[in-house]
This record gives structure tokens, C-alpha cells and sequence, in this order.
């Protein structure tokens, strides 16, 4: 297993540059981005001739890029890059960092919890469990519900204070997920470490961890090449709790302003299962329903 290849005098990463724009045109159909699609087309994605004409650059000068030898785009064709790929605002910080560029500074490390999300999470107390998480998944803070529903995540130091680490090198970590979402949540896992990797608040612990995963975790090496990118909070977990099963939450998400910190909200539809269990909780908080 290979480790991340370091980057050029100019900064650029050749090599994770050419296999993230390759796994990017692939995953685009022409009809995204305008194209029409003809009846025996063959490649899968779009072809590099027409990434090029997206981007308005030369075939050969994206071809060379893919192939790992081009020369350092200019900011300008980074800009246009992403756009002809229909690259997410985090995929896009991600390009600009392969290619040896600053990204728009959206992060700022702190350990201390935002005022702003912690008078929110002081009000969510009662029956609603919420967490602070950094861009790095360190759990900062955690509402009494939610460490009855999650366990104490705050707990852990050094590498392993990082979610991102731990769902590939600590199996107790996955308890908390029904088995048939591993997958999903190990291909999030890295989406988002890619995201700290060049654009985040500590990307110095970010290349650490980088490093330990390709090393240790074979499985992280594979959705590791996947090349997504994504900072994904907000959407429907399935969340498995020792003494009352499973329980259906929505992920709702509040950011400072300079992204570094997030308030993760989890909520059950009213009416639901989850929602009487995730009320029971609140009731017998941290107590155990054996005893």
C-alpha cells in the first residue's frame, strides 16, 4: 500500500491530481453537464475531450494532466477545472490544494467550544441529543442525551480523538451502526478527511492520520481511492443503541461562520418508534435499563 505521494517543488501533487480529476470525469454522465449522450458511446463519464471543452483549455493539456505530467495550472484553470466537473464547494478547496494553490480559508482550529453553538447546545439539553464536532471529527461537547445515546466520544486522545481514525482502527466504534452501514459511513469517513487534508484546520494532523490509515487499513486504502470529497452531516442515521435497539435519527447541522466547529442536532420523527425511544432515553439518561 502506497502512501500519499508529497508534492512538487511547485506544490503540486501530480499524482493525486491526475486519479482525483479521472475518478471526477468519470463519475459525470453528459446529460449533466449538457452533452448529449449518443446510443453506442462506450466511455464511461465524460470523455476528456469534453472535460476540455467544459474547461475551455487544449484535450492534450487536460490529457496531460491526467497522465502526470502537466504543467501547474494556473488559478484561473483550477477555477475552470471545477466548474467543468461540477465540483462541490469542498471539491473544489481539494483541487486547489492538489494543484499547489490556497483554497478560500473556511476553517480556523480551536478546541475551545464556539459560545455561539454552546448556548444552543445548552438548550437542547432536555430532549434532543446534539454534539460540537471540529472539521478534524473531534468531538468537542456532547449534551447529556447524546452521550446516552452515542456513548461519551469525548474521551479519546491523541490520534484517536478523530472520528476519521477510529472507524478504521477501533471496532467498538462501528457498534454504534447497524453492520449494513459500515460501508456508507467508512466512504463518509474519508470523503471528509479529504476535505481536512487540504483544506482544514490542522492539516499537518490531518497528513498524520492520512498516513497510520494507509499503513494499518486496508479498507481505508480502498474507499480511500475512491477520490470522493464531502463534508456530510446532515442526513438520516440509523443509530444502534446496546439496551433499546435501533433508533431512526435525522441529522440536522449548524456551522460557525469560519466552518471550524459544527453543532450536529439529531431529531426522531414525532410519532415514530424512535421517537418514544429517544424519550425513554431522556428519561433514564445515563442509567442502564437492566438495572
Amino acid at each position: 500500500m502506497g502512501k500519499r505521494k508529497a508534492a512538487t517543488m511547485d506544490g503540486m501533487d501530480r499524482k493525486e491530481l491526475a486519479e482525483f480529476l479521472r475518478r471526477r470525469r468519470e463519475t459525470l454522465r453528459p446529460r449533466d453537464v449538457g452533452l448529449v449522450e449518443g446510443p453506442r458511446r462506450r466511455t464511461q463519464g465524460l470523455r476528456r475531450e469534453e472535460v476540455a471543452q467544459l474547461a475551455g483549455m487544449s484535450t492534450d493539456y487536460y490529457a496531460r494532466l491526467e497522465q502526470q505530467r502537466g504543467p501547474q495550472p494556473s488559478v484561473q484553470i483550477a477555477t475552470a477545472l471545477a466548474r467543468a466537473l461540477r465540483l462541490t464547494p469542498d471539491e473544489r478547496d481539494h483541487l486547489f490544494g492538489l494543484v499547489g494553490h490556497n483554497a478560500p480559508v473556511r476553517f480556523q482550529r480551536s478546541d475551545h467550544v464556539s459560545p455561539a453553538l454552546m448556548r444552543v447546545l445548552e438548550r437542547l439539553n432536555d430532549d434532543t441529543p446534539a454534539l460540537v464536532l471540529t472539521d478534524m471529527a473531534d468531538t468537542l461537547a456532547m449534551n447529556p442525551l447524546a452521550t446516552a445515546l452515542l456513548g461519551d466520544q469525548t474521551r479519546h486522545t491523541g490520534l484517536a480523538r478523530s472520528a476519521y481514525y477510529r472507524w478504521f482502527t477501533d471496532p467498538a466504534e462501528r457498534l454504534v451502526y447497524p453492520e449494513e452501514d459500515h460501508e456508507r459511513h467508512g466512504r463518509a469517513q474519508a470523503a471528509r478527511l479529504r476535505v481536512a487534508l487540504t483544506a482544514g484546520s490542522d492539516v499537518s494532523r490531518a497528513t498524520r492520520i492520512l498516513a497510520e490509515l494507509q499503513e494499518h487499513s486496508p479498507e481505508f486504502v480502498r474507499v480511500w481511492d475512491l477520490q470522493e470529497v464531502a463534508q456530510r452531516y446532515g442526513d438520516s442515521k440509523t443509530i444502534v443503541h446496546p439496551d433499546l435497539g435501533r433508533i431512526e435519527v435525522d441529522a440536522q447541522v449548524l456551522f460557525t461562520e469560519n466552518r471550524a466547529q459544527t453543532l450536529v442536532v439529531l431529531t426522531a420523527r414525532p410519532g415514530t418508534e424512535s421517537h418514544g425511544k429517544l424519550e425513554l432515553l431522556s428519561v433514564i439518561g445515563h442509567q442502564q435499563l437492566t438495572h
